[in-house]
């Protein structure tokens, strides 16, 4: 390239990661004349198990991988299908068949997927530039000025081998990660009151859960020996740890928690990580032990989770992925958030090429990206000390899953997202959804008792509870016109007001005041044409306390 390339670029994308190159492929996949050009630090191609977050996928952005940019032969074939989440409540127990299993024992039917981020990160730049996206490698951003108004064009100057080069553009899109190059220029970073902090690395070997336990029953609770496909959450009071496989062979390992009671010196180099994981989970670390040879990286995270004031733009900029905000990696929302902002930038850019006027909408989309970040956080601010309790956290993940397949995902899979005028008419289910969603989160985080509760030796099976799994299920099932989306909203926000009140009955005694009135006052909020059709049967998994032995379903 030369030193100036004086004809405007369409679209300028700052980083060829995970959300820069599908942003890429999308735009040109909607607009295959676009001239969309990828500014990259580094070289290509990654290393295989590149080190980076992110690696486990769930609904919203498994779909968009597979069937919105039409990428599911890869994912099929190159990347791992994934066996869901899984839970076990294990903190300083060495034998995992005495703790309680929370998870599927059978894959449900909307696939996810684990991501060998090298893997798929080249074989996205071949795609991109397949469908004609420059990509410059090896470039540093030294310089960005951002225009404002109707006429607005923005300029880019980076560095290549040394030489400076710079373009003029249109839409100036920052996919740099955590650099967060236009956060920093515009001066729009956010703190979000989540203090956690992480720590992770791989190893060059499969750490296999179902070899674990040579107990029978254990071992045939679920389909064959697949737990290891899960995203593994090994669970105490204050952190989580996370297994995921990756299709390269490697296995990775992660440490996320809370600062006040898991401390970020306590594990700020593998040793000490090491030494944490002996004390916490001694049944993980005798298997890292013995594969220290094979470590292949590590790196730490403090205060990861952060916001943003805003990610779009009428002055034609947007931010994607985490170079605009990030939340937790629990529940994998990364790459759902990659996924529902590259298409509310793919939408605005589509228009603008149309010739419409982008204010109004820009400012509609920024705001609800950033109330499913808010939504979203309340799963997490606060909630890290009852990932310990082995009876409140089961109900939790419930209650959590059914917020996430009932609304927000329906929103995704039904192309919903930019369709603003039937959104419009759904705001009250959509307001009171979120409503209901922090009145829960603050009843469990006050129903909780960590340490308190012991739980049996059990499995709770997600696939054996018909609503959930046909909730799951639902995602596939269209297409819908307005007035079946509409009712498919109205049917998930039942759903969450029965489990609601499920819930308040299941903590009986226990009950939690005032946090309890003010969910029954949600509850009470008249709401229009919002089906309450009682499920067959409890929602709830029942108290059982299985031994090895006799190993339980779990529910009734």
């Amino acid at each position: 390239m030369s030193t100036t390339t004086p004809s405007i670029r369409d679209v300028t994308v700052l980083g060829g990661g995970l959300a820069g190159l599908t942003l890429a492929i999308q735009l040109r996949r909607r607009m295959p004349s676009l001239d969309v050009l990828v500014v990259e630090r580094s070289q290509y191609p990654v290393p295989i198990a590149t080190h980076k977050v992110g690696e486990s996928s769930v609904e919203i952005g498994a779909h968009y991988f597979d069937t919105v940019l039409g990428l599911g032969e890869h994912m099929r074939e190159q990347q791992l299908r994934k066996f869901g989440f899984r839970f076990f409540f294990c903190d300083g127990e060495r034998d995992i068949a005495a703790v309680r299993e929370v998870g599927a024992s059978r894959a449900l039917p909307v696939p996810s997927y684990q991501i060998d981020r090298g893997i798929f990160e080249n074989f996205l730049a071949d795609e991109a530039q397949r469908l004609g996206v420059q990509i410059v490698r090896g470039a540093a951003v030294r310089q960005l000025q951002v225009g404002s108004g109707a006429d607005a064009e923005h300029q880019v100057t980076w560095h290549q081998d040394g030489t400076p080069h710079t373009t003029r553009t249109r839409w100036l899109v920052d996919a740099s990660g955590r650099a967060g190059l236009l956060k920093r220029k515009l001066g729009l970073a956010q703190d979000n009151g989540h203090a956690a902090h992480s720590v992770w690395f791989r190893v060059g070997d499969r750490l296999s859960v179902d070899e674990w336990s040579d107990d029978p029953d254990w071992r045939a609770r679920c389909d064959h020996a697949t737990r290891w496909l899960s995203t593994n959450h090994l669970v105490g009071t204050g952190y989580w740890v996370w297994l995921i496989p990756l299709a390269s062979g490697s296995h990775s390992v992660g440490i996320v928690a809370d600062q006040a009671l898991h401390p970020s010196q306590q594990m700020d180099t593998f040793d000490k990580a090491m030494d944490w994981l002996e004390r916490h989970q001694p049944r993980l670390h005798a298997e890292l032990d013995a594969r220290r040879h094979l470590l292949q990286d590590f790196a730490f995270l403090r205060r990861f989770s952060y916001g943003c004031q805003q990610v779009f733009s009428g002055d034609r900029w947007a931010m994607t992925g985490e170079a605009g905000l990030f939340l937790d990696p629990f529940y994998s929302p990364g790459s759902d958030f990659i996924a529902i902002g590259n298409t509310f930038i793919t939408d605005l850019i589509a228009r603008d090429q149309a010739g419409e006027r982008l204010d109004a909408r820009a400012q509609v989309y920024d705001r609800l990206y950033r109330s499913f970040y808010e939504s979203t956080l309340t799963l997490y601010e606060g909630q890290y000390p009852l990932f310990g309790d082995a009876q409140v956290m089961p109900v939790k993940i419930l209650w959590d899953y059914t917020y996430y397949w009932g609304i927000l995902s329906q929103l995704f899979f039904h192309h919903r997202l930019t369709d603003l005028a039937p959104l419009s008419r759904l705001r009250s289910e959509l307001d009171h959804g979120r409503a209901l969603n922090v009145a829960m989160q603050a009843f469990l985080r006050a129903w909780s008792r960590p340490g308190e509760r012991k739980a049996g030796a059990d499995m709770l099976d997600h696939a054996s509870l018909p609503w959930f799994v046909a909730l799951n299920q639902s995602l596939l099932e269209g297409p819908l016109d307005e007035a079946g989306f509409a009712a498919r909203i109205r049917d998930g926000l039942g759903l969450m007001r029965q489990l609601a009140r499920e819930i308040v009955q299941r903590a009986g005694d226990e009950c939690p005041q005032p946090e309890a009135r003010a969910l029954l006052g949600v509850l009470a909020q008249p709401l229009a044409d919002v089906p309450e059709r009682p499920v067959p049967g409890p929602m709830l998994f029942a108290e059982v306390a299985a031994t090895p032995a006799q190993p339980a379903l779990a529910f009734t």
